[in-house]
C-alpha cells in the first residue's frame, strides 16, 4: 500500500485535543470512536488512559494518516471547528454542507444529537468529500 507523503491528521492538533482528552476529543479526531465514547463516559478511563495517550498520540496520528484520504477539506480545521463551534454548524459549512450547517445553526446542532453524530462520523464524511471527483 502506498503511504501518503503529507499527513491527514496533525500530532500538534492531537495534543491540543488531548487537553480535553479525558472527554475523548483526541480519540474521536484520530477515528477511534468506540474508545472516544468510553473515554467520554469514564473521564479518560479515570484519567489513567488519558495519561497513557500522551505517549500514544504519534502512533494514532500515523494510523489516521494511513486510513483517511487527503484532499481539499483539511481534517484538523474541520475537527477544531467541530470541537469548539460544532453546535453552530460551522464545521459543516466549512465542508460545503451549507444546508445542514444552517440547520445546525438554528437548532444548536440538531439539539446536540447531530454534534454527537459528527463526532462519530466526521473523518468518514471528510474522506468521502476528499475522495469524490466532484470536489477535486
Amino acid at each position: 500500500m502506498h503511504r501518503q507523503t503529507e499527513p491527514t491528521h496533525s500530532v500538534v492538533i492531537g495534543y491540543l485535543l488531548w487537553i480535553f482528552g479525558f472527554l475523548g476529543a483526541h480519540r474521536f479526531y484520530y477515528g477511534k470512536q468506540i474508545s472516544g465514547t468510553i473515554y467520554f463516559f469514564t473521564l479518560g478511563l479515570f484519567f489513567i488512559g488519558w495519561i497513557v495517550d500522551l505517549f500514544l498520540i504519534p502512533t494514532m496520528s500515523e494510523q489516521a494518516d494511513i486510513r483517511f484520504i487527503r484532499g481539499e477539506v483539511d481534517y484538523s480545521v474541520a475537527w477544531l471547528l467541530l470541537v469548539f463551534l460544532g453546535l453552530f454548524g460551522i464545521h459543516r459549512m466549512y465542508m460545503g454542507k451549507w444546508i445542514s450547517g444552517l440547520i445546525y445553526l438554528v437548532t444548536m446542532g440538531l439539539f446536540g444529537l447531530g454534534y454527537i453524530y459528527d463526532l462519530w462520523t466526521l473523518n468518514d464524511q471528510i474522506s468521502l468529500i476528499n475522495g469524490s471527483p466532484h470536489f477535486s
